[in-house]
């Protein structure tokens, strides 16, 4: 309720300013905004499937090493942020880490906050992974493997600094070492046939959140329509009021940005490092979402770098992202008690390591 009252408070207040400007924020956020929802959409098909359970039982015994064990479910988490957004990733594979790690005898640590911390740092590989990327560089009409090009060396960068770290600290925690493997069936339907499609519509396609919503609606809808899923618990898993309300907030910080030029001009006087930082601090202030919105109101000059601090800015914080708030409450669904504390104390030296190594590789490779 309260994220639906800021999103109706954020639009009243933009709808206060200047027309031309409120309309920019709305032309450039809704597409974001709708890719998301249509790839929650598809992963939920996909979690009737049964595919994330799957692949955690899959995962669980393949060896007797805690460390490698966490290694193929920290890539499983950056494979389904990449091709089904980070959002995406923490509702459905936190669950399975958390089941994972108890099947081994381990209980918190890397494995409860890993999954919204790998989500965050491997959010940069495709326009789809995270929503940020779609505000800041939509005006670039980038097909996914356009961007991929652009951004897969940091990308890369982050997603492996962030594995290592996690990994290593996770192969100390113990455990009971390898356990009886745990058969789970996979039902190839409209769930896994939805993901293929949009993880190929996002790639070769510049504008694709209409067609993936289509997908994602048409995979939950068909199980609607058999009796096999209920209309709540679509509601449910959407969290329209989330959704909502960072749609409100993104929108006045859109308008405040094209009305109020003083962003612009920091952002177009600032080298790479510095736009990072700036768009790092921005999105722990105000969540990344509407910080993108303000941030690229006008394109930045260092668009790329805006990116970098923006995705991967949020592991300093919980206030960075709405991943943060869907982790949450996916770890309370599970039986696990998260401390908003512990996560800071995991999150900053993910996010500093991963700023770093993300940064230098822009900078050698003279990306903007």
């Amino acid at each position: 309720m309260a994220w639906a009252v800021v999103g109706v408070l954020g639009l009243a207040v933009a709808g206060l300013g200047p027309s031309q400007a409120v309309l920019g924020a709305l032309h450039q956020d809704w597409p974001p905004f709708v890719l998301v929802a249509g790839l929650l959409l598809v992963g939920l098909a996909a979690d009737e499937d049964r595919l994330f359970a799957w692949l955690g039982g899959h995962v669980a015994g393949v060896s007797p090493s805690g460390g490698r064990v966490y290694v193929v479910c920290a890539l499983l988490v950056v494979v389904v942020t990449a091709l089904l957004n980070l959002d995406t990733a923490v509702v459905f594979m936190t669950p399975v880490m958390i089941h994972v790690a108890r099947r081994r005898g381990v209980e918190g640590g890397a494995w409860l906050y890993g999954p919204v911390l790998l989500a965050n740092a491997g959010s940069l590989w495709l326009p789809g992974s995270n929503l940020t990327n779609l505000i800041v560089v939509g005006p670039l009409h980038l097909t996914g493997a356009q961007f991929l090009t652009r951004l897969g060396g940091p990308a890369l960068g982050a997603s492996v600094v962030a594995v290592v770290l996690l990994a290593s600290r996770a192969g100390r925690s113990g455990g009971t070492g390898r356990p009886a493997a745990e058969p789970v069936a996979l039902r190839v339907g409209a769930g896994t046939l939805a993901v293929v499609a949009a993880t190929v519509t996002m790639l070769v396609t510049p504008d694709p959140a209409l067609p993936v919503l289509a997908i994602g609606a048409a995979a939950v809808g068909w199980r609607v329509l058999r009796g096999r899923d209920s209309a709540t618990r679509v509601l449910r898993a959407l969290e329209p009021a989330s959704l909502f309300g960072l749609f409100g907030a993104a929108v006045l910080l859109g308008a405040l940005g094209r009305d109020w030029t003083g962003p612009a001009h920091l952002l177009a006087h600032l080298s790479g490092p510095a736009t990072v930082a700036v768009a790092a601090v921005a999105a722990v202030l105000v969540n990344n979402l509407p910080a993108a919105s303000m941030l690229a109101a006008h394109l930045p000059a260092h668009p790329l770098a805006a990116l970098v601090g923006l995705n991967l800015g949020p592991n300093l914080a919980p206030t960075g992202s709405l991943a943060w708030l869907l982790w949450l409450r996916a770890a309370r669904g599970a039986g696990s008690t998260p401390s908003l504390r512990a996560a800071l104390r995991w999150g900053w030296p993910i996010a500093v390591a991963t700023l770093v190594v993300a940064t230098l590789w822009l900078e050698v490779a003279g990306l903007r």
